[in-house]
């Protein structure tokens, strides 16, 4: 019988819409956790915005933390010295952050200001700007692949070796806002999710075309349909996980159409989460999503916990197609 998932101490004290694991270590951002071969997890540092903080992403090399927020700032935290320090801002809040995997000193930044910004962080001036459609809801990139959702269900796809070009701008194969788009390992493609509990398979080329599918999911036995709030592809085996408003992650393998796995029902909402660089630790956080709004949100008995599920190869190991 597998262990029982471990909580991670100290957890923040807000909602989490975010968390990352480094690439180089197991230091989980959400906060800084240290996580232990046992799985307990050591509070290791802590900085702030000037407001929310809605994205987090590590640089290449694991020696710092860049976050953004609310406060329309994103700041770069560098583990050695402690220091934060301002590195990019946008006319509104940040809502993603991510470093370009072919150039390591190049961060991009998505607002909804709707554009996108490249920033070299040793430049305090953008070294690059993409006007979008509509405000930028969630972004992505692998390899040379960056993709960004937008509030309108546009989906703009980049080549970043012409990162301020769009190289395919698509309106979403799902009906409803989108959520959370996450390219996969191989960066031929991306999943796209939806509030209405529904998840896009797309591929880039269009000779893959016949490949792209959607499907149905976190939606319960009374037809209660639940947004999808995150997409995390395994580093390893490409499989991905889905989390929901219904308080439920599944595991998936969309070369196989199959689901491989769902962990037991969370007493609370699934806002976020993530795979550390080997694909044995998946963290997620139990918090509000917003989905409902403000007006649904309290502080007073509302669950915050951040989560570390052991990865058994059971999980996310791609089983051959019954088809």
């Amino acid at each position: 019988m597998q262990a029982p998932d471990f909580e991670v101490v100290s957890p923040p004290s807000d909602g989490i819409s975010a968390i990352a694991f480094s690439p180089q270590a197991d230091i989980l951002a959400a906060r800084l956790y240290e996580v232990q071969p046992d799985g307990s997890t050591i509070p290791k540092a802590s900085y702030n915005h000037e407001g929310p903080v809605f994205c987090v992403d590590w640089s290449k090399d694991g020696t710092s933390v860049v976050s953004g927020g609310a406060d329309k700032a994103a700041r770069k935290y560098d583990l050695a010295t402690g220091q934060a320090t301002q590195v990019a801002a946008h006319d509104e809040p940040i809502r993603c952050v991510k470093f370009l995997n072919q150039q390591p000193n190049i961060l991009a930044t998505g607002s909804w200001d709707k554009t996108i910004k490249y920033w070299d962080l040793r430049s305090p001036q953008p070294v690059g700007t993409v006007q979008l459609g509509e405000r930028c809801y969630s972004m992505d990139t692998k390899g040379d692949l960056l993709v960004a959702a937008t509030a309108d269900r546009k989906v703009y796809v980049f080549n970043l070796s012409s990162p301020t070009t769009v190289f395919k701008e698509s309106v979403s194969p799902l009906k409803w806002q989108t959520r959370t788009v996450s390219c996969f390992i191989d960066a031929k493609g991306y999943a796209i999710g939806s509030i209405e509990g529904r998840v896009g398979i797309q591929y880039i080329e269009e000779k893959e075309a016949a490949k792209c599918f959607s499907f149905k999911c976190h939606r319960d036995e009374t037809k209660n349909v639940y947004s999808v709030n995150d997409i995390s592809f395994h580093p390893t085996y490409g499989t991905f996980s889905t989390a929901g408003a219904d308080g439920t992650i599944s595991f998936w393998d969309k070369d196989s159409k199959q689901r491989l796995k769902t962990l037991p029902k969370s007493n609370g909402t699934i806002s976020c989460t993530a795979f550390n660089r080997t694909g044995n630790i998946f963290a997620y956080a139990v918090s509000y999503d917003w989905t409902k709004g403000y007006q649904f949100h309290s502080t007073e008995g509302q669950i915050n916990k951040l989560m570390l599920h052991a990865v058994s190869d059971e999980d996310v190991k791609p089983r051959t197609s019954k088809r």
